[in-house]
């Protein structure tokens, strides 16, 4: 009797510390009761008093204000002071910027489902159905890729006169400039079309539309900036680029060397306020033919004309090509992939103030801006580049395995080119899903940094998997180079695509837990900034509060990450029955598992984890995984449960749990505290097979 209450009681403390929202209080009074329940029962009396004595202490300890501020806050909050190092002004704006999303709900270990079928189904709009219906398709009939990257390595003249004059710069634009104006899910369909004819006719679209001069003017430029430029970008008469990437600095612009100096000069006839840029980029996407360049660059006053600061910070601005001073280099060759690339540089180069993106205001503001509107083109631009690939290498290669024969026999019915069939399909449905989720986040108004982030990544890494299935289903015929190779040109491009926007390794290893960690947490952003505070009574009070309820939080996802793991997920809910129902659970249970060990590695590594970058990365693959899993049971939902698309569901959802499954394996592995790594990894959050 004394066993089977005493496991009740196991199973029924764990369950409602899952699913109930309380405070330490009331968790600490009702293991009391629980304890005196246990005592009338039959427990032992010394061994009840021992666990009554030592609930009591955590009582007193955690349940007195002044108490547990002096005893518990107090040096915690020490702890995380000396253990987060500084955090740079770069590192606070990339952190900061952009809105969480379905991201913070797999994070925090109780994903809503509810909340995520609501989001509206991404559809077309009557005018966005019939431009691809019409100028896309007859753009597509005009593009031939062998004459482009072979013979003339650029754009026909005629295919440039007619996406400058068709708006396929303006699809980012709104109306009233002259634009299209456009849905994130119509301007990922465009590009999905325009790849799948030819990888520099997409670039080429891509890149105005993404990140660019019109994107950082439509959300932090002046009226007159607007009004003057994007009616010109829209039309096609400038041609932007934007120029990030310095030599010896990367993409990093904290470390940029390109610099503008604060001064007053004579200008047009008279005094004026503003920069002498000087500059050198390179890896810049249209620079060899833009008009007008966006440039970002480490801003000085050191004559003090705008007040005491002299170090302004990253500043973006807006310079014509054709200033004196400003030089275009020789173009790139980006693996013969023919669109336009290359460096440019600039030498003692004089714009006025007003030049700089939002004007005065703006200075000093570059490098959030950046942040901020690269979260948007990248959930964009090359996921959607990724998805066409995919379709494209599936469209032709399962025709291909019907057609070519080997031993009288077609070689889609050998086992081993079905397997590589099956894992084509199932990335690309999964690719598709994810592509259609996140466009649907942009669509509401959402800027989820950390997702669009996971889209680029995981979506370019697919693509390489199916084109190099692809290319081992065609042996000989997808490696000799002619104007019939469908294949060649994608395989060859690839690494243009795991490169740009953000390179894949530093993605992974840095970028997605290490900003989801901050952001998607709800309480340690509260605590890093409560640290931070110079008030030391200010920063106790605020700390505490969110301490208190940091621990609520990790009570209740240990709880549940035990509780779905010992009934291997049968526990979590799932929005739906049928066949597709199991998924729904294991995403719940992983993302408890995560969430949990995710507290664990942030609480014993603190700002060390940003160091950990195994650790990171095996983090961010969970993350990712269980955010595309989601993608495709969403995927599935919006489009009615069609059953010719459950094979898809199943290959995909399985491939997806089964990362996520090592990487949180790879976790634990890999955990500073072995031992304590190991107990989780044997009953705490048991894994196992989902």
């Amino acid at each position: 009797m004394f066993w089977i209450l005493l496991l009740a009681l196991f199973f029924t403390v764990l369950f409602l510390l899952a699913n109930t929202k309380l405070s330490l209080h009331l968790w600490l009074a009702l293991f009391i009761g629980a304890d005196l329940l246990l005592v009338a029962a039959g427990m032992n009396t010394t061994l009840a008093i021992i666990i009554f004595g030592l609930i009591a202490a955590l009582f007193i300890i955690l349940g007195f204000d002044e108490i547990r501020k002096k005893r518990v806050s107090q040096p915690l909050l020490a702890y995380i002071r000396k253990a987060l190092p500084p955090m740079s002004q770069t590192e606070r704006d990339a952190v900061e910027a952009g809105t969480v999303w379905w991201d913070a709900q797999l994070f925090q270990g109780k994903p809503d489902w509810d909340q995520l079928l609501r989001i509206p189904k991404p559809r077309l709009s009557e005018e966005e159905k019939a431009f691809l219906d019409g100028p896309v398709n007859e753009l597509c009939a005009m593009l031939d890729d062998w004459q482009i990257s072979q013979e003339l390595h650029d754009l026909p003249e005629d295919v440039w006169t007619f996406i400058r004059s068709k708006g396929f710069f303006a699809m980012i634009i709104p109306k009233s400039y002259g634009g299209l104006e456009f849905s994130a899910y119509a301007h990922s369909c465009v590009i999905q079309k325009i790849s799948s004819r030819s990888g520099a006719a997409a670039v080429t679209v891509m890149v105005p539309n993404s990140l660019g001069p019109a994107e950082l003017l439509l959300a932090y430029g002046t009226e007159k900036q607007k009004e003057h430029y994007l009616p010109r970008l829209a039309s096609g008469q400038e041609i932007p680029c934007f120029a990030l990437t310095s030599p010896d600095a990367g993409s990093d612009a904290g470390a940029i060397p390109d610099t503008g100096m604060l001064c007053k000069v004579e200008y047009e006839g008279k005094q004026t306020l503003g920069f002498r840029l000087n500059w050198e980029k390179r890896y810049i996407t249209l620079g060899p033919i833009a008009t007008v360049l966006g440039l970002a660059f480490h801003a000085y006053d050191p004559e003090h004309l705008l007040g005491d600061v002299e170090d302004l910070g990253i500043t973006c601005a807006l310079v014509s090509t054709d200033l004196p001073g400003v030089e275009i280099g020789a173009r790139h060759d980006p693996l013969n992939i023919a669109f336009q690339n290359g460096p440019n540089r600039g030498v003692d180069v004089f714009i006025p103030l007003e030049w700089v993106i939002g004007g005065e205001a703006m200075i000093g503001k570059g490098w959030r801006m950046l942040v901020e509107r690269l979260s948007i083109g990248r959930g964009i631009s090359l996921p959607s580049l990724s998805t066409a690939a995919g379709k494209m290498a599936c469209d032709a290669t399962g025709a291909y395995a019907r057609l070519r024969k080997q031993f009288r026999t077609s070689i889609g019915r050998f086992e081993g080119v079905e397997e590589a069939l099956a894992r084509m399909g199932g990335l690309t449905y999964m690719m598709d899903a994810t592509v259609r989720l996140s466009t649907s986040a942009l669509d509401q108004g959402e800027k989820p940094a950390v997702l669009t982030a996971i889209a680029k990544r995981y979506l370019t890494e697919a693509m390489r998997q199916v084109i190099n299935d692809a290319m081992d289903v065609h042996g000989g015929r997808g490696i000799s180079m002619g104007p019939s190779n469908y294949l060649g040109r994608t395989y060859q491009s690839i690494p243009v695509a795991i490169t740009v926007e953000g390179a894949n390794i530093l993605t992974r290893s840095m970028m997605i837990f290490g900003q989801g960690a901050i952001r998607c947490h709800p309480y340690l952003q509260e605590e890093i900034e409560a640290a931070s505070l110079a008030s030391a009574e200010q920063a106790l009070t605020r700390f505490d509060g969110a301490l208190m309820a940091h621990a609520s939080y990790t009570l209740a996802n240990a709880a549940r990450a035990l509780l779905y793991g010992l009934s291997g997920g049968l526990l979590a809910q799932s929005p739906v029955s049928g066949p597709v129902a199991t998924y729904y659970r294991q995403i719940s249970r992983y993302s408890a598992a995560m969430s949990a060990m995710a507290d664990l590695a942030l609480l014993t590594l603190g700002g060390n984890l940003k160091r950990k970058e195994y650790l990171s990365g095996r983090f961010a693959d969970a993350m990712a995984y269980l955010y595309l899993c989601s993608a495709v049971l969403k995927r599935f939902e919006d489009d009615g449960r069609p059953d010719e698309d459950l094979p898809l569901v199943h290959w995909s959802s399985q491939f997806a749990l089964y990362q996520v499954q090592q990487a949180l394996d790879g976790v634990i592995r890999n955990f500073p505290l072995r031992p304590v790594a190991w107990k989780m990894r044997a009953w705490a959050f048991p894994l196992g097979k989902h």
